[in-house]
């Protein structure tokens, strides 16, 4: 079974949601990338979304791209991203992992030598943000013969396409929460309740909800109506409000404790 699969139904049978913290890997650099989806692991996260360093990312806000900046400072590749999943693997993380990247990297590396990487490295989904579901039948053709779930996004605005979206996904749906880019937000799209029971009534799949979720007030709140919530551009400024510590090998461990710290108060 594939990972995605039973870390939601493992949360199903518990009777609660799943916690999806997202990271742009590589910032501040691979060793320590490692480590904090590590310590995620051990704060309760029950799947990772890596997210793969872009320099003009559509749906990226000014936190991570800050982080993927910081990344691509440091050449970290798609490769590179592909390879931590492995590298935690050894480590002994059961972490489901997904990965989050825009479509021109997987062009430039292949569509089969990508998928071969996936999974050969033991990566169980994929998010592509700027691939249309209407353009993507050559990847979901080789995701669905690789086992590995492609996860489609659905904003507010897709509505009359929610269905169409829901027929073609795998895995579970992300559905977005708020118009524009990633960021944290004390304010969501209105109606917000309403288009996620839309999707969720488009789907057998579980939804995960996600963009501009940053506190554990937020995270229960959508916990109640979803099977999962990400939480990315939160763990991402807190990654970097701990760059002095994670920099410095005498402050590394305080610095891996606070993100785990906070990433345990989402998931409690």
């Amino acid at each position: 079974m594939n990972r995605i699969d039973q870390a939601f139904r493992t949360a199903k049978e518990e009777g609660r949601s799943t916690l999806i913290p997202f990271l742009s890997v590589g910032d501040p650099d691979l060793a320590t990338s490692a480590e904090i989806i590590l310590e995620l692991e051990k704060a309760g996260a029950d799947l990772v979304e890596l997210g793969v360093p872009y320099s003009d990312p559509l749906a990226d806000g000014p936190v991570i791209q800050r982080s993927s900046l910081r990344a691509l400072e440091s050449r970290v590749t798609i490769s590179d991203c592909i390879r931590i999943a492995r590298i935690c693997r050894d480590k002994g993380s059961q972490l489901p992992f997904i990965l989050f990247t825009y479509f021109n990297p997987v062009l430039q590396f292949g569509l089969d030598r990508f998928f071969a990487e996936l999974t050969a490295h033991d990566i169980s989904g994929l998010i592509i943000p700027d691939l249309p579901v209407e353009e993507s039948g050559p990847v979901r053709e080789l995701a669905a013969k690789t086992g590995i779930h492609l996860i489609p996004l659905v904003a507010p605005t897709s509505r009359e396409r929610i269905a169409k979206i829901a027929q073609e996904a795998s895995g579970f749906i992300y559905a977005v929460s708020s118009l524009g880019v990633t960021g944290t937000r004390s304010e969501f799209a209105s109606g917000i309740e309403d288009f996620l029971a839309a999707v969720k009534q488009a789907t057998p799949l579980p939804v995960a909800v996600g963009f501009g979720i940053s506190s554990a007030e937020q995270v229960k709140r959508f916990s109640q109506i979803c099977d999962g919530v990400v939480v990315g551009s939160a763990i991402v400024r807190r990654i970097e409000e701990s760059l002095p510590l994670l920099m410095n090998s005498d402050s590394k461990a305080e610095g891996l404790l606070q993100i785990r710290e906070f990433v345990r108060q989402l998931k409690e």
